[in-house]
């Protein structure tokens, strides 16, 4: 298999650098490293071990297939606001990564099939209603959004960014739902923005709608895919204080914030005591410290995979290994969960995991 330069700019990017910076690393000029990934120069034996240990991957993963890559287009990010260009490109570089292991797991394995629908012709908030009732979830609050979306087909992977400044992203491949989730936020932070990406999924298949009104409508969805109206209605008709909204947000599983931007949506509150409450949260700190904070969502598919792997004894490093990617990068992926895969591998037989 001859040197893959679609393969370096993959690597390259998921360790923040730009071509500038790798060329320096390795004492290239960086037209140099341009022509490397153009496909027009083939480095050598010895630079490619270079650009290895620079980077941090195996050699044999420069020599592997071309990966798909997401395009910025064909990803809705959930905050584009400070989010550089080279952290959004290494978000994106995940993705052909994550696309990777998707791919090795279900050619192994029975996951879940695809039951998200187009409902880009409705309003968000009458998407969430008709997925709502499609799903058969009624009006009562959802239990677990990952365990939820993954029961769906969506195929959910913790994005493997340390930094607040990439919130999650989704897109459709091969018409699948992929959704990438930050788990470095809080978990209600974190279970909106799964609800947000789901509104991505089943909102904006065409395309046609981008950028900041996209990513309203997804709030929108989110807000009332969580927070049913009849059930907020029901159980939260008013609010007269802060402390009534910290004691009802454990019902939604939701920020305060974001019950508090629900309230105001249904005009259950005044636009004065939306204000007044927004400034109550900031002066508390609940933006990043969620008061009776919830248990983090975890994977369930993934669970059950490791599982089976388990009983296999199929390791975290054989998985890499087979992929030739870093460990790091496989367990950053998957929520973290490979840790307890003991030794030895035999992944040739097909489990279900539906």
């Amino acid at each position: 298999m001859p040197f893959n330069s679609s393969r370096l700019g993959i690597a390259r990017k998921r360790r923040l650098l730009n071509k500038k910076g790798l060329a320096a690393a390795i004492g290239v000029s960086e037209y140099t490293v341009l022509r490397y990934e153009a496909g027009k120069t083939v480095p050598t034996t010895d630079v490619v071990e270079l650009i290895a240990r620079t980077l941090g991957f195996p050699i044999e993963f420069f020599f592997g297939d071309d990966l798909d890559e997401p395009m910025t287009d064909t990803a809705s990010f959930r905050s584009q606001t400070s989010m550089t260009a080279a952290i959004r490109d290494a978000a994106l570089a995940a993705g052909s990564i994550g696309f990777l292991i998707s791919d090795y797991i279900e050619a192994r394995f029975e996951l879940p099939s695809v039951a998200v629908p187009d409902l880009g012709f409705y309003s968000p908030e009458q998407a969430s209603r008709a997925l709502r009732e499609e799903w058969g979830l009624g009006e009562k609050p959802v239990s677990n959004m990952i365990h939820l979306l993954e029961s769906k087909g969506v195929r959910v992977f913790s994005l493997a960014e340390n930094s607040l400044k990439v919130n999650a992203f989704s897109l459709w491949r091969n018409e699948k739902p992929y959704a990438f989730l930050n788990t470095m936020k809080s978990a209600e932070n974190s279970r909106f923005d799964a609800a947000h990406e789901l509104g991505h999924l089943v909102l904006h298949q065409d395309g046609k709608t981008t950028g900041r009104e996209a990513e309203d409508q997804a709030n929108r969805f989110a807000s009332s895919f969580l927070m049913p109206e009849a059930d907020v209605l029901a159980e939260l008709p008013y609010a007269h204080s802060l402390d009534q909204i910290i004691r009802h947000k454990s019902r939604w599983k939701v920020s305060v914030a974001a019950l508090n931007y629900r309230l105001r949506r249904l005009n259950l509150t005044s636009e004065w005591q939306n204000r007044n409450f927004c400034i109550q949260i900031a002066r508390s700190g609940y933006g990043k410290n969620e008061p009776h904070p919830i248990d983090r969502e975890m994977s369930v598919v993934w669970e059950k995979v490791l599982k089976a792997l388990w009983s296999e004894r199929v390791t975290r490093a054989d998985i890499a290994r087979d992929l030739d990617l870093p460990e790091a990068e496989v367990e950053a992926l998957v929520f973290g969960v490979l840790g307890n895969i003991p030794p030895e591998k035999d992944v040739n037989r097909r489990f279900s995991v539906v």
